[in-house]
């Protein structure tokens, strides 16, 4: 394989993913819609493209596109829509979908570009813009045969030892769905015990209890550091920081699919409840949660 890549989408997570593909050796040309990123990244010393097309042609065969784009219609439309990768890719070239799209939508997407003869790559990727620039954790779906093509490009994306293949169409993405759901429910829990001790009648120290907690307890974890780095930020009552919260979907998904199953998932239902009712009732538990999303993906911390 040669080491030539493609990617579309050059928001937090492409444009890292493209500056850590550079450092290790990748030759990466780079398209995003909004041409200005395109600019940016060229001063980054990665080749940049103005159109699917322009990147498309100056790739070799079999060529090598990652997606990292908003779930649906941003996708859908890079995949299928004029001038998209459908009609621009040929039999034996690869597109890896590493945004956050449904599995299902994988699923769908995998048939239709068996008809000319795609390969198609589903990957989840934690660990936000950081994991993105200096080494994430990859959940890989699709066929075996094409994981074990691209294998070196995944291990030189991810930190050591975290990447998977997991075998079938969407495979990755529902492991990174499950994930979300997951973090949705711990973010939760967080977020509630924080609040009941900063109402608590002891005067305590927030940052310093972030601090012993992630000092060998039980509950040590990134998402505790990422807490007391956002106290340490933004000030224990975080004013400036909104109480409702934003969510992208996957929560939701995991919910939805569970009850497809008829499988109870009260944490992670009750955590996404929470964020809906947020838009109308915001909260310190909500400015908790905002917080955390803010530190380690870089989502937005205005007030509404």
């Amino acid at each position: 394989m040669k080491k030539q890549i493609g990617i579309i989408g050059l928001g937090k997570m492409g444009y890292g993913l493209a500056l850590n593909l550079k450092e290790k050796g990748w030759d990466v040309i780079a398209y995003n819609r909004t041409l200005t990123k395109v600019d940016e990244i060229e001063n980054e010393g990665v080749r940049g493209a103005r159109s699917i097309k322009e990147l498309v042609e100056n790739l070799p065969g079999p060529k090598i596109i990652w997606t990292m784009l908003t779930a649906g219609d941003a996708t859908q439309s890079t995949l299928f829509g004029p001038g998209g990768l459908y009609d621009c890719l040929s039999e034996g070239d690869f597109i890896i979908e590493g945004g956050n799209s449904r599995f299902k939508q994988d699923q769908e997407n995998s048939n239709k570009l068996k008809v000319k003869g795609i390969n198609y790559i589903d990957v989840g990727v934690s660990g936000g813009p950081s994991g993105a620039r200096k080494g994430a954790c990859l959940m890989i779906g699709g066929e075996k045969k094409n994981f074990d093509y691209l294998e070196d490009l995944f291990k030189d994306l991810a930190y050591e030892n975290a990447y998977k293949f997991f075998e079938g169409y969407g495979a990755g993405h529902f492991v990174k769905m499950v994930h979300n759901g997951i973090e949705y429910g711990m973010m939760q829990a967080i977020a509630e015990g924080f609040n009941l001790i900063k109402e608590s009648d002891y005067k305590l120290d927030l940052v310093e209890v972030a601090d012993i907690y992630n000092n060998k307890s039980v509950i040590e974890s990134r998402l505790i550091g990422w807490l007391k780095e956002g106290f340490q930020k933004y000030g224990v009552e975080l004013e400036a920081i909104s109480g409702s919260v934003g969510a992208l979907g996957e929560g939701l998904w995991t919910v939805e699919t569970a009850k497809e199953k008829d499988i109870p998932l009260p944490i992670i239902e009750g955590s996404v409840k929470f964020r809906n009712e947020s838009q109308s009732n915001p909260s310190y538990t909500g400015k908790i949660l905002s917080t955390l999303r803010n530190i380690f993906g870089g989502h937005t911390i205005d007030k509404q």
